[in-house]
């Protein structure tokens, strides 16, 4: 069964989520989330249908929302599960619940909001990595190939200043975000894995930028594709043309100033 947007069923009255009241509703949301993440049963169901409110309550949704109420969609599968193709398939779920979920926000929030998938992606491959496994290997780079087009298809969208530094102050650290997908103990460089200590570290230090995140989300795509290219592509000079080509074409259409 597809992951979908899920019609609420415990949605506050629309006037409670405006203004302050919102605000404040997110963020004790999140702290009672994080709470909920150090019990040793934790039980998330009810948060789905929080932050689906949270998330439907605003034209722009917070970055927060549309993370923990995808991410919760995500979990309820039984992702570890299953063969390989089962897990990609519901990888591929989750792109398409997170690119619907964040049709209405603006680009760098679009990309950045990729990471969670980007990471599932690689941690897959890298567990098919050497296994007689050439048929999960396309389709893997089929699906990364997909997700490089909508962050160029993103980087094509016109957005004012203004719209650019709508709602991007976190309520809670980044490394709380992140502890959604990967156990608390682990750290930030874990979720991006294809990036240096020194960037994760301007992460955490500098104060959540979407802008760079979004650019760090473009470089770790970017990177995976090259890596799942010279994985299974055509090997010599004809390898060597269609990644100089598709790198110089990919470049050009990324249009983020910390992807360079």
């Amino acid at each position: 069964m597809a992951l979908s947007m899920k019609a609420s069923t415990n949605s506050p009255k629309p006037n409670f989520l405006i203004g302050e009241n919102y605000h404040l509703s997110l963020k004790q949301s999140m702290e009672d989330l994080l709470a909920e993440t150090h019990k040793k049963t934790p039980n998330f169901s009810g948060f789905i249908d929080k932050f689906h409110s949270l998330m439907q309550a605003k034209v722009d949704p917070p970055l927060e929302s549309i993370w923990v109420y995808t991410a919760l969609s995500f979990r309820s599968r039984n992702f570890e599960k299953g063969d390989p193709l089962n897990r990609l398939s519901i990888i591929n779920d989750l792109f398409q619940l997170v690119s619907s979920c964040s049709s209405p926000c603006n680009s760098s929030k679009s990309i950045a909001l990729l990471a969670p998938i980007v990471f599932e992606v690689y941690k897959l491959a890298v567990e098919v990595l050497g296994k007689d496994s050439r048929k999960v290997n396309k389709r893997i780079k089929s699906l990364v190939e997909v997700i490089i087009g909508y962050i160029s298809m993103c980087c094509c969208k016109r957005f004012s200043e203004e719209s650019e530094n709508i709602d991007m102050d976190l309520v809670i650290p980044v490394e709380d975000l992140v502890s959604i997908w990967i156990d608390r103990n682990v750290n930030l460089q874990s979720f991006l894995p294809l990036v240096s200590n020194e960037i994760c570290g301007m992460i955490s230090e500098r104060g959540f930028n979407v802008n760079y995140l979004a650019g760090v989300v473009m470089v770790e795509a970017f990177l995976l594709k090259l890596c799942l290219d010279l994985r299974i592509g055509i090997e010599g000079i004809v390898l060597e043309k269609e990644l100089k080509s598709w790198a110089v074409a990919s470049i050009s259409s990324f249009h983020n100033f910390y992807f360079f």
